[in-house]
């Protein structure tokens, strides 16, 4: 009995929900909704997004064989916001302030820069390392690895230490320590204070 009591009377719920309804199928209504799903993902969009730790070495093929080879670091996606140049959609510069100063290391003043071309990998879980070409060669024609990064340095030097690879430590702050490659050539790896 008190549930035929309830199916025949009339839903005042429905009824008071109409006037929500109108106001969220409105052109207002949906534009709101349309920002609060735009702004949802972005969000997803750029927590997602890994950090990027970037290396500038004297010889690219060398640093492949060295990441690649003696360290096993896996080949990484470039990832989305690299790749649809995200940080010029923003307005800022067109080219990066870590790489503003690359006509002095070698590299034309006038020739551009595409953030998505070198090598890339996956150093951690969310992080990876895009190494390009631009270093000059240290002493004794010593290959260079020169990162702006300290934690960088370090994630390196962990997978260094990890592997067994023969590693000379030259200086804690700012960072700097050599590896011998497979080849026995010496890599020195700097980190450049700002």
């Amino acid at each position: 009995m008190f549930i035929s009591d309830l199916l025949l009377r009339p839903l005042p719920v429905l009824g008071s929900l109409l006037p929500a309804l109108d106001s969220l199928v409105s052109t207002q209504g949906i534009m709101v909704v349309l920002l609060i799903a735009y702004a949802g993902a972005m969000w997803m969009f750029l927590t997602s997004a890994p950090k990027v730790h970037t290396i500038m070495v004297s010889d690219l093929e060398l640093a492949r064989q060295f990441y690649e080879g003696l360290l096993d670091l896996p080949v990484a996606d470039v990832p989305l916001h690299y790749y649809y140049n995200y940080e010029q959609s923003l307005g800022t510069a067109s080219l990066d302030p870590l790489y503003a100063s690359t006509a002095t290391l070698g590299r034309p003043a006038n020739q551009g820069y595409q953030s998505s071309e070198g090598l890339w990998y996956q150093l951690k879980k969310n992080t990876q390392l895009h190494v390009i070409s631009g270093a000059s060669l240290g002493q004794k024609n010593r290959q260079r690895h020169v990162c702006f990064d300290h934690d960088c340095l370090e994630q390196v030097l962990m997978r260094v230490q990890s592997y067994g690879v023969r590693y000379k430590l030259r200086r804690d702050k700012p960072l700097n320590f050599l590896v011998k490659d497979l080849d026995g050539r010496v890599i020195e790896m700097a980190e450049v204070s700002n």
